[in-house]
């Protein structure tokens, strides 16, 4: 995410907030959106020199903030913009999840594995039914011994067996699990979509072509 993205974010939050809260505190506001007071400070200031808040004192020594109709026409447009980004990743999402799927279908490979528990990983698995593919776990070792939508969650690939593929469904630093992934699964059998920030190996396969020499066993 980058920087003006966070900071919309952040500034649609706080919007939110004021116009949902009858009294609204800075502290709990930044315990709220998860930011350090110190910066929930400064994006309520920012908020108020924009015209977008307005703040009362309220003795002793408490201040009440509210949204402006200049704040509520912000709020509005920073919360379409960012249902429209949402839907949009979702759409794309979606179909490159679909394009691996059939990858998967075309070259034989039934059993696959998911690398992550993200968002993407939630719309991996919500799309895989429709293939005849078959997820037989997760591989996310922070979270080794847990389930994730039913799924079994491993630390390694190998604690898994007959593992065809596995599809890499990682937000967060996903190249360091990518690089990971290539130390114990062959290159053309770590699918990548292409949404992901990833620079992949030259027999990688992302949503591609395979070599045909790679067909068939399972690892």
């Amino acid at each position: 995410m980058d920087k003006r993205t966070r900071d919309d974010e952040i500034i649609r939050d706080i919007l939110t907030r004021v116009d949902e809260a009858e009294h609204l505190n800075q502290r709990t506001l930044a315990k709220e959106l998860g930011i350090a007071l110190g910066m929930a400070n400064a994006y309520l200031k920012r908020c108020v020199r924009k015209g977008y808040v307005k703040v009362s004192q309220i003795p002793p020594n408490r201040y009440a903030y509210y949204l402006t109709p200049q704040g509520f026409s912000e709020k509005t447009r920073l919360t379409a913009e960012f249902l429209t980004d949402s839907f949009s990743f979702f759409r794309r999402a979606r179909t490159q999840y679909a394009d691996i799927y059939r990858d998967c279908e075309r070259y034989g490979w039934r059993n696959v594995a998911l690398a992550g528990t993200s968002e993407l990983a939630d719309i991996a698995v919500l799309y895989a039914g429709e293939f005849d593919i078959e997820l037989i776990g997760v591989i996310e070792p922070a979270m080794q011994g847990e389930q994730f939508h039913g799924l079994r969650i491993v630390a390694d690939p190998t604690d898994l067996n007959a593992i065809d593929a596995v599809v890499l469904a990682q937000i967060q630093a996903p190249q360091g699990v990518y690089d990971a992934l290539l130390n114990v699964v062959p290159v053309a059998r770590v699918l990548v979509p292409p949404l992901l920030p990833v620079t992949l190996a030259d027999a990688s396969i992302g949503a591609g072509a395979v070599n045909a020499a790679d067909e068939g066993a399972a690892l």
